[in-house]
């Protein structure tokens, strides 16, 4: 009796929503497969894009998984996780973003059964950690190395991984092109780390042929003044002078009061504003430059000045772009005009401002250290050639990861087989429980060729059996082995050159199996009940009280001033 008297404890605030145990772990597993589905189509070379609207009204076409779990708002604490997976992925290595989300979510789909059964959730993840160590060595057995080969093979290998990358993009039909561009722009780049050293510039207008690569930087001409036209367009081994001052004539701007008991004593200030920007000027003609860039205004009289002289200028650069042009041209960006000496002006070998679309570019070739490279895109819609940029970007990434980690493995889902092939081989040898568990992901592993079979239109139980029949040869010559896109049936991925560098598929499994492990170790969510009414509040406020008669009495149209 005296047990039921006791009162009741109060723990939480009111209002706090907690959910635990099993259900709750169903329900997490259910929402991470829910956002695996949406990026499920957009996997391999004949992936399907999506079209996502936001609430400002732009509208991105993307297949670049990172980029669709970016924009998508998911609100759902446990499928987060996949987001914040497919964006480690695109930043450590730039490729893979769909696979990690769809791995991560096959993973938790294959433990599912498992947890419904009963199975404590520290058991599947033990499992997991151990067949994901054991996946990643069997990779690094697998890979082949590309170390020691000539810059002419280096090349065409590195073309081959880029293609196999571009193959799932929008510009899949012209990854031959794409892929050489890419590989020279990451070769002209040599060591440097810095990928904004790689300028990617858009131009609407023509087709993707009409794209190119610049071995220097390359920008489009900025805001000039008159006396521009008159200037020279074309040097040959100009030196260049990079400034980070205005020139321009100013008149004082400290608000300075000046008293004068003469009229003419005013002439004299007057000239020395005008002595002041003469000076300038004169010491950057003196330096002996032939292009002068300023990332400020260079005004119409500097404009006419250097005209007068045969100098070409810009001023208002991009910063990035005259950063880009210091390190290729070896210049340094000086923020002052006096004493300048041979040291920090910069030289290329050919300037020339070219017309490119309805654009004209500036464009400096030949720099003598060349750590830089511009690929100006043309295209027909803005959308394509954001979407082109974007599938650039992770094929400049894959190489330069491929050239830094010189393995490579089979693509088209082979490795995924062979891994699949030889976890379900070790699992065998384990007694207990987790056999079932290593089996489970051996067989998760299986939906990389699946999905590839199943967006391509070919029937992927068919595919999938024929893999299995061809992986488990007991002389291992099956192990290269992947789905045949153009044909439907199985080939031998690595005589394809379907490429992959071994860094992307390590990543990918390490992240999705950390993923689907910190979801699974989840039992309980709490709701913070205050955090709901301080958004609230915070919304209401932004609105500026409209609906509850708040805001400012307006005049309308017709009505008469008083």
């Amino acid at each position: 009796m005296a047990s039921m008297l006791q009162p009741q404890i109060i723990l939480l605030k009111e209002g706090t929503d907690t959910s635990q145990g099993k259900a709750q772990l169903v329900s997490n597993i259910n929402a991470c497969t829910a956002v695996a589905d949406v990026v499920r189509t957009t996997l391999g070379p004949r992936g399907m894009d999506k079209l996502i609207h936001d609430d400002k009204g732009n509208v991105t076409i993307s297949n670049d998984g990172a980029t669709i779990m970016k924009l998508l708002d998911i609100v759902h604490p446990a499928a987060k996780i996949l987001v914040d997976i497919a964006k480690s992925q695109d930043s450590e290595v730039g490729d893979g973003t769909t696979t990690v989300v769809l791995l991560a979510g096959e993973f938790l789909k294959e433990a599912k059964p498992f947890v419904e059964d009963g199975v404590h959730p520290q058991n599947l993840i033990r499992s997991y950690r151990t067949a994901c160590n054991l996946a990643i060595e069997k990779i690094k057995e697998l890979a082949v190395s590309i170390e020691g080969k000539s810059l002419e093979e280096k090349k065409s290998l590195l073309a081959k991984c880029a293609a196999t990358t571009l193959s799932s993009k929008l510009i899949g039909g012209e990854k031959e092109f794409f892929a050489s561009m890419v590989v020279d722009a990451v070769i002209a780049i040599g060591n440097e780390d810095r990928l904004n050293m790689i300028g990617i510039k858009k131009v609407p207008g023509g087709n993707m042929r009409d794209s190119f690569l610049v071995n220097g930087v390359a920008f489009k001409k900025t805001f000039s003044y008159a006396g521009f036209e008159q200037q020279p367009k074309k040097f040959l081994n100009p030196k260049i002078l990079l400034l980070n001052i205005e020139l321009e004539l100013k008149s004082e701007k400290e608000n300075a009061e000046i008293r004068l008991s003469d009229p003419s004593q005013y002439q004299s200030i007057v000239d020395a504003e005008w002595n002041i920007i003469y000076d300038k000027l004169d010491k950057c003609v003196k330096s002996g430059a032939k292009v002068v860039l300023s990332r400020l205004a260079i005004g119409d009289l500097a404009t006419q000045y250097f005209a007068d002289r045969d100098i070409f200028c810009a001023g208002r650069v991009a910063e990035e772009d005259l950063h880009r042009v210091a390190a290729a041209s070896g210049g340094t960006i000086q923020t002052s005009v006096n004493n300048i000496i041979d040291e920090v002006l910069g030289t290329c070998e050919v300037f020339e401002e070219k017309q490119v679309g309805n654009e004209r570019f500036n464009i400096f070739s030949g720099c003598p250290s060349g750590r830089t490279a511009t690929i100006v895109l043309r295209g027909g819609a803005d959308q394509f050639i954001e979407e082109a940029e974007r599938s650039l970007h992770d094929a400049i990434m894959i190489v330069r990861r491929a050239l830094k980690n010189s393995t490579v493995v089979p693509g088209g889902g082979a490795i995924d087989m062979e891994i699949s092939r030889y976890l379900r081989q070790h699992a065998r040898t384990i007694a207990g429980k987790s056999q079932l568990f290593i089996n489970s992901y051996a067989k998760a592993l299986e939906v990389i060729p699946r999905q590839l079979c199943d967006n391509a239109g070919f029937d992927a139980t068919d595919v999938l059996n024929k893999l299995r029949q061809k992986h488990a040869l007991p002389s291992g010559e099956g192990a290269p082995y992947g789905v045949d896109i153009n044909t439907g049936g199985i080939a031998d991925s690595f005589s394809n050159f379907v490429w992959e560098p071994s860094v992307v598929k390590i990543n990918a499994i390490n992240a999705a199996t950390e993923a689907a492990c910190l979801i699974l170790s989840v039992d309980e969510t709490v709701k913070n009940p205050k955090s709901e009414s301080a958004q609230g509040e915070a919304a209401a406020s932004a609105m500026g009280g409209r609906g509850r008669g708040g805001g400012f009495p307006g005049r309308g149209r017709g009505m008469r001033r008083r």
